[in-house]
């Protein structure tokens, strides 16, 4: 692009529907010509993308503006943090424009008032065309998120996301498979990522619309879509699931294979928060634990290989020893394979700030380390069981020797790693598949050497 046309910085925080949202806006500046760069200092103007669900985020978000501000001065701010508009402008009053969550058109509004396009009479007449039809990323190229649907239906008590994203709003199924058709045939994706606030919720406002795609029907609906991504032949993985009955519904396509890959990979995010009936009816949660129980038994005799990864939070107003003993039994009995803990920590316009029994942070973090030291035992024995199996892997970056993967049962950045040892001598590269002979593990991460020659999934194309 030519050196005149006007630059945008860009900052983006928190989830990975933030940073859809954030490649949805830096997308739509490429087609109007905008040159996107990489320091406050070559920027025109500068765009954060904030997050605003706990209070250590909106702190993060806060210093953010601020640091652009300093360094730029030009500050468009978007996102979560963008629904409390005066608590930012009380600290950051010079702040351009604020908007909320995923509203692109108001980004776009102010960034044409600060930095106008660069009109060319020439090129102004030709029809644009979406960058590449894929679109900028801010993953590495082998693998990409999908957004399915915004906001959500559920009114849990130490959240506050419907009141910044609105209730739940799925996206039609066919543009949902045109997207990723267009992800993994022209953008070389080879693993998907779907999110949204409540992967099982999808469809239900929209009445499960049926839809076409590739010439067949689909439903709105999580079964459908799960069917329509399976047919792309890459790997494609599940997060934010609620262990609702129909989620029944998907796990024998985890069991059925395509070349010796699942059609869908077996692995399941599906955030519990806790084990206590009483607990989870004071969080607004569903509190069938029994049910959870048989439900993840019946999950695993479909699918042996699944992988069940989730999120609890302890120390919640009015968790008392006995529930907190109770979560660490449901935890030893199910052996989950990745867990995340939080301890509970007051959100800002979340309900459950006026329960009463607050627990006292000094317990809420005792909890917190007992609660990890239990699930990191059952997580290194889980680990050290697949020593000397054979797992199929991804290749994310090759560091010296060693290439860094993950197996079906690793999610990016919050599950485990598998090192693979001899990964320069193998001639790994990013995005590459490769069946790697487990030697060693740990809590987290598995180590090993590749066995074989790299390879492509069926409906992948393997570029070097």
């Amino acid at each position: 692009m030519s050196a005149a046309n006007p630059k945008v910085g860009f900052v983006s925080l928190g989830c990975p529907k933030a940073l859809v949202d954030s490649e949805r806006i830096l997308t739509q500046l490429r087609v109007e010509g905008y040159d996107l760069v990489p320091s406050y200092d070559d920027a025109d103007v500068v765009v954060v993308n904030t997050c605003g669900f706990i209070d250590s985020a909106v702190a993060e978000s806060l210093d953010a503006i601020g640091e652009a501000i300093a360094e730029n001065g030009k500050v468009i701010v978007t996102g979560c943090l963008g629904k409390r508009e005066s608590l930012i402008r009380e600290t950051h009053p010079d702040v351009l424009s604020i908007s909320g969550p995923q509203d692109y058109d108001s980004v776009m509004s102010a960034v044409h008032r600060a930095l106008p396009p660069k009109h060319d009479p020439f090129v102004d007449l030709v029809p644009r065309r979406m960058a590449d039809e894929v679109g900028v990323k801010l993953t590495p190229k082998h693998y990409a998120y999908l957004k399915i649907s915004e906001g959500c239906n559920h009114r849990c008590s130490f959240c506050i996301i419907p009141s910044m994203r609105g209730d739940l709003v799925s996206r039609p199924v066919d543009e949902v498979l045109r997207e990723a058709e267009r992800l993994v045939v022209r953008g070389g994706v080879r693993e998907l990522l779907v999110i949204s606030q409540d992967t099982s919720a999808y469809g239900v406002d929209v009445k499960y619309a049926e839809r076409e795609w590739r010439g067949k029907p689909y439903q709105t609906r999580m079964k459908a879509l799960c069917e329509g991504l399976a047919e792309l032949g890459v790997w494609t993985r599940l997060h934010y699931v609620y262990p609702y009955p129909h989620v029944d519904d998907i796990v024998p396509l985890m069991a059925e294979t395509q070349n010796g890959t699942p059609r869908l990979l077996p692995y399941l995010d599906i955030p519990f928060q806790h084990a206590s009936p009483r607990v989870l009816k004071l969080m607004k949660r569903p509190g069938a634990v029994d049910k959870v129980r048989e439900r993840i038994a019946r999950w695993r005799g479909i699918c042996p290989e699944l992988t069940i990864r989730s999120t609890f939070i302890v120390g919640f107003p009015g968790e008392t020893e006995a529930e907190f003993e109770e979560l660490l039994d449901f935890l030893r009995e199910v052996r989950l394979d990745r867990v995340g803990a939080f301890a509970y920590s007051p959100v800002d316009g979340a309900s459950a700030n006026a329960l009463p029994d607050p627990v006292p942070e000094a317990v809420k973090q005792e909890r917190l380390a007992r609660f990890m030291a239990v699930q990191a035992g059952i997580s290194a024995q889980k680990l050290e069981a697949k020593v000397g199996s054979t797992q199929r892997c991804i290749v994310d970056l090759v560091d010296g020797e060693i290439a860094i993967a993950r197996s079906m049962a690793d999610a990016p950045e919050i599950d485990g790693v598998v090192q693979i040892q001899n990964g320069r001598e193998a001639g790994l590269q990013p995005g590459d598949f490769v069946d790697v002979e487990i030697m060693g593990s740990d809590e987290h991460d598995l180590y090993g050497e590749a066995m074989c020659e790299v390879f492509t999934l069926p409906g992948t194309a393997k570029s070097r």
